[in-house]
């Protein structure tokens, strides 16, 4: 067995046992969360201490243009260093030969992180953190929908076939038995996860149609997203394998629920190992409050981060399973900051804000981003609300170009996330912001061509 493979997680050399080793895929994600990078022959592989990608897979948009973000060197697409962390060795195991999988970190030619790789950001948020004596813990939920194949974009997204024959029901949530209609689909999802080492907390029928809602175990927010990244690969090669496609988007189905990436918070005092957010006799602490404020204060101006698309922004609708402000209440699920029920060494904050669309890595570390900002201007929150909080005004950007302005003009986060990331993201996003208000709609050709 090769070195580099004795450094590997536990599942990674399981799955390989008594096996030859075809392929190594080395990865990275984009700005939207798509894996670049290249596969090579596992003999090669174990002679490279590195690889080489342009820096300019960072400046793509989501269609495959260009956002002008090059920056005073101009657009020479130079290269970036790409080292493997072994730790994320992993496998592929929906190919047809023996595939191990590696996210790689990217590094300028001086060997400093290049700022606006996304894993670098969350790293970058991390360390601010435990700088402070703290170590944030997350867990995200991942709501997604399988659907029936779509090979047409000017027809309409629907639900997937179940078992029984009929179109997946909606407004089923909870329902064991719309559960067993993706029997097959979530039969491969734990296989490729249990394959690949990843411990899965729980799937769920949401209430969508053919929406699921699968769980992670808290933990190490670089891990976790690591893990996010992952899974949505791994949960579309499950779903091909059955004839259907599994969708991340906010908001695919018309009139049914959107599909968020929750994400729940709690931060550690790294020398005494306690839970920042609750005091020795259980009650919540100063630093409980603070983070809530830095959500409420902050996250207008990264929304543009946790909903990247015009897509995204049609999930925040009044009475349909998804926030439209950012008032804070315990145990109450329509309001933005959620505090679930949980002991007192468990208590954590909910932000309920992010779509299944954002990057992991990034929507994990804007979120970071806001409560660290809190937690150090220590402010306090709004007062906890009560009843419905879709009774309440809206607080929620409706369109990407407002949330990017926002988020222009947000320094104090900025120098959380990194200014360099900050400019190079709202430029790409602008851009792909632009290719879409260049699209005529079918909605505009059916309302506008002969009425007004």
């Amino acid at each position: 067995m090769s070195d580099w493979i004795s450094k590997a997680p536990d599942a990674a050399r399981e799955y390989l046992k008594d096996r030859r080793l075809d392929e190594v895929e080395c990865i990275i994600s984009d700005l939207p969360g798509i894996a670049r990078g290249k596969a090579v022959p596992a003999t090669k592989f174990a002679r490279q201490k590195h690889f080489h990608l342009p820096d300019s897979i960072f400046y793509q948009t989501l269609t495959g243009g260009w956002g002008e973000a090059a920056g005073e060197g101009g657009f020479i697409e130079k290269d970036m260093i790409l080292r493997p962390d072994w730790t994320t060795t992993t496998a592929a195991p929906w190919t047809g030969d023996w595939t191990l999988q590696v996210i790689h970190d990217a590094y300028d030619t001086e060997g400093d992180p290049v700022p606006f790789s996304p894993r670098n950001v969350l790293k970058r948020v991390v360390d601010l953190y435990r700088k402070k004596g703290w170590e944030p813990v997350v867990a995200p939920e991942m709501e997604f929908f399988l659907v029936a194949r779509n090979t047409d974009p000017a027809k309409e997204i629907e639900p997937m076939m179940g078992r029984s024959g009929r179109p997946a029901a909606a407004r089923q949530a909870y329902s064991m038995t719309a559960v067993d209609e993706f029997g097959p689909v979530i039969d491969d999802i734990y296989d490729f996860a249990e394959a690949q080492g990843f411990e899965i907390d729980g799937i769920t029928q949401e209430g969508g149609a053919g929406q699921l809602e699968i769980n992670l175990i808290h933990g190490d927010p670089v891990e976790l997203a690591d893990q996010v990244f992952y899974f949505k690969r791994l949960i579309r090669e499950a779903a091909l394998r059955h004839d259907c496609y599994a969708t991340f988007m906010a908001k695919p189905i018309e009139n049914e629920p959107g599909s968020a990436m929750h994400i729940h918070h709690s931060v550690i005092d790294i020398e005494t190992g306690q839970n920042i957010f609750s005091g020795p006799q259980g009650g919540d602490t100063d630093a409980f409050f603070h983070f809530i404020a830095g959500l409420q204060n902050h996250l207008p101006s990264a929304i543009a981060v946790l909903a990247p698309y015009v897509n995204s922004y049609r999930r925040y609708v009044r009475d349909h399973a998804a926030p439209i402000n950012l008032e804070w209440a315990r145990d109450n699920r329509t309001t933005g900051i959620r505090i679930p029920l949980s002991s007192p060494e468990a208590r954590r904050v909910e932000n309920r804000i992010a779509g299944m669309d954002c990057n992991p890595y990034l929507g994990i570390a804007a979120s970071l981003a806001c409560g660290y900002l809190g937690l150090i201007e220590q402010e306090r929150p709004d007062k906890q609300y009560k009843g419905d909080a879709y009774d309440g005004e809206e607080a929620i950007p409706r369109i990407l170009g407002g949330a990017l302005d926002l988020f222009d003009e947000a320094t104090a986060l900025h120098s959380v996330l990194g200014e360099e990331f900050a400019r190079v993201y709202s430029i790409v996003k602008r851009a792909e912001y632009e290719e879409f208000l260049a699209v005529i709609s079918p909605w505009e050709r059916e309302h506008l061509l002969l009425n007004v």
